[in-house]
């Protein structure tokens, strides 16, 4: 099953030649602020691309994106095998079409339940990650964020931002695993559809686990 909950590219190991002193401050962590301050509604084509730990290739998979701030996320894998992730706020809900199986689990106020949460809340990036600027590269500003929880399933988190807002997020977990997400025609606060960030299991799906109940 593919997952937004996994890994970081080879290119993490090359970039350690760039890292300068930590400086909340920064260019990276400065655009990031402003990119989010703006932000209500994030829309964006994506290339996902899955390397193991010894930067051999292992998948590719493109989509479409969807971010409400501040917590609110819709994740549409497209090609031979589709897959859904809507976090409507409550819970997290993934729907692998091809299967026919949804699995959902309540949505907690941890960026762990989507890295790209992160852009929708950037007042919580001290509290969840060690942040540490890491120059330029590609026309872009890099921050490295390095979480705080022992029990988190990536291990760091880096960030590509620019003048236009974020166009690189890529992943590490604690075995190597490296995904890179590139952004591509994002649309900042442009009108979307009302129902993306609600999910109603289709009828005849299997559904794995229990979703919280409304307050």
């Amino acid at each position: 099953m593919k997952t937004i909950f996994k890994a970081l590219l080879s290119l993490g190991l090359y970039l350690a030649t760039f890292i300068v002193v930590a400086n909340e401050a920064g260019p990276a962590r400065s655009e990031l602020e402003k990119f989010a301050s703006k932000m209500e509604l994030f829309q964006a084509g994506f290339t996902q691309t899955v390397r193991s730990q010894d930067g051999s290739f292992q998948d590719q998979s493109q989509g479409h994106v969807w971010l409400r701030s501040p917590d609110k996320l819709r994740w549409e894998y497209t090609g031979d095998f589709p897959e859904i992730i809507v976090a409507d706020g409550k819970n997290i809900w993934i729907y692998d079409v091809s299967l026919e199986q949804v699995t959902v689990k309540p949505q907690s106020d941890q960026a762990t339940d989507s890295p790209l949460m992160i852009l929708a809340d950037v007042s919580q990036l001290d509290t969840q990650f060690q942040v540490t600027e890491m120059g330029e590269f590609e026309g872009m500003w890099l921050m490295e964020l390095k979480s705080l929880d022992s029990e988190s399933e990536f291990e760091r988190i880096l960030l590509g931002v620019d003048q236009f807002g974020v166009r690189m997020m890529a992943m590490e977990d604690a075995f190597g695993q490296r995904t890179e997400i590139q952004f591509e025609n994002v649309l900042i606060n442009q009108p979307a559809e009302a129902d993306l960030f609600l999910f109603t299991p289709p009828e005849g799906t299997d559904v794995v686990g229990v979703a919280a109940l409304p307050e």
